[in-house]
């Protein structure tokens, strides 16, 4: 059966065609309009569309009537859209059949809406759960840049902010975005304040464990500063943080050795975090050494004689270490790393640079102009 395009007749025939064609699905849905008026009519036809889902195989017949749905919304006054919006979000988002028509749709409802109503917040959840759960989050906007704009314009409340950075951080860990969604939960963390950061307990919790197991992530110690992340001190799992910060292979080792349960139960895999801790234990070495000799690291790093080098073009290969391999001495040569801390004294140090080159500055560019000069008088 094909569907009509709802373009140039009223309101309530659009709502007449929609009912007699999901009565023809099978909906347990009148053919007549309700004496509700239009939004009672709009209502019954999203709560019956769930059958469009069972019944229409065709991808583009199915994202016709859902468009045609819209229509309707965006007909009603400004002041009752708000309810069939979230109605529709509801049938549209649940459900794994046809996940990408599922997601057009609400994209389609999203950009149709006025960008200032606040509710179109629920249309965005809920195109990111749908997202997460089908592996498409791709498909969605999750630049934090773009997402605060919104949260600026839409006025929301913190309750309603944090909400949304959660449902996008467990959306971005279901399809394998560590990364990003280390920063969506960072970002959650710093809307708490000193009077409710306690109530973060679970969101810090979360935050460190998705940082500990991002295997791309070794810089942790701006986690420690984060006021949710302080409720927790005492805790085995902050604990297990500030090895991870400041701590040496050999501390993970009697750690996992005494909270082997535990790191299970965190779903971390304990030979992932052997390897992020060696390279942290390496790193840390390279902070006030530029020679290592390969019988410290095989005796610091736990490692053979044969897999040495193996090991340091793993660690060079991040980045995060700058250095070359004396095959002839047995040496790593370092030439530089980055700082596993960074606290107030490196702050200072940093200052202390900038200040310096102010000056310095300062002459070049009076060269510049002497010689400038010169030419010119010449």
């Amino acid at each position: 059966m094909s569907v009509s395009v709802f373009i140039d007749i009223t309101f309530s025939e659009q709502t007449l065609e929609l009912r007699s064609y999901l009565k023809s699905l099978g909906a347990e849905i009148s053919e007549e309009n309700s004496e509700g008026g239009l939004l009672m009519d709009l209502q019954n036809i999203i709560e019956a569309s769930d059958i469009c889902w069972k019944e229409i195989k065709d991808e583009t017949e199915c994202e016709m009537v859902f468009n045609g749905i819209i229509s309707l919304i965006l007909l009603l006054p400004i002041e009752e859209v708000e309810e069939p919006t979230i109605l529709f979000c509801q049938k549209v988002s649940k459900g794994d059949k046809l996940p990408a028509v599922r997601l057009k749709v609400l994209s389609n409802l999203f950009n149709a809406l006025d960008e200032k109503l606040p509710f179109r917040l629920d249309v965005y959840c809920s195109m990111v759960r749908l997202a997460g759960q089908s592996e498409t989050l791709h498909y969605v906007n999750t630049d934090l840049a773009q997402i605060k704009q919104w949260i600026k314009m839409w006025d929301i409340k913190i309750v309603k902010v944090q909400n949304l950075l959660r449902t996008l951080h467990q959306a971005m860990i279901e399809t394998k975005m560590s990364e990003s969604a280390t920063k969506v939960m960072i970002e959650l963390l710093g809307t708490y304040t000193e009077d409710n950061a306690s109530q973060a307990r679970d969101d810090a919790h979360r935050c460190i464990v998705t940082c500990l197991g991002d295997p791309n992530t070794y810089l942790l110690d701006h986690l420690l500063t984060l006021k949710p992340v302080k409720f927790l001190e005492g805790e085995l799992i902050h604990d297990l943080l500030t090895i991870f910060v400041t701590g040496k292979l050999r501390q993970y080792q009697q750690f996992y050795k005494n909270n082997t349960d535990f790191i299970s139960s965190l779903g971390l895999s304990h030979e992932q975090n052997l390897r992020k801790m060696r390279f942290l234990t390496l790193i840390q070495m390279a902070e006030t050494k530029k020679e290592i000799d390969f019988a410290t690291l095989q005796e610091e790093m736990q490692i053979g004689p044969e897999n040495v080098e193996d090991f340091i073009i793993e660690v060079l290969h991040t980045k995060a270490l700058k250095a070359k391999i004396d095959q002839q001495q047995k040496k790593v040569m370092v030439k530089a790393s980055f700082q596993r801390t960074f606290g107030r004294q490196h702050w200072q140090q940093l200052r202390s640079i900038l200040e310096n080159w102010q000056p310095n500055l300062a002459r070049i560019r009076n060269s510049l102009r002497s010689l400038e000069l010169v030419q010119s008088a010449q």
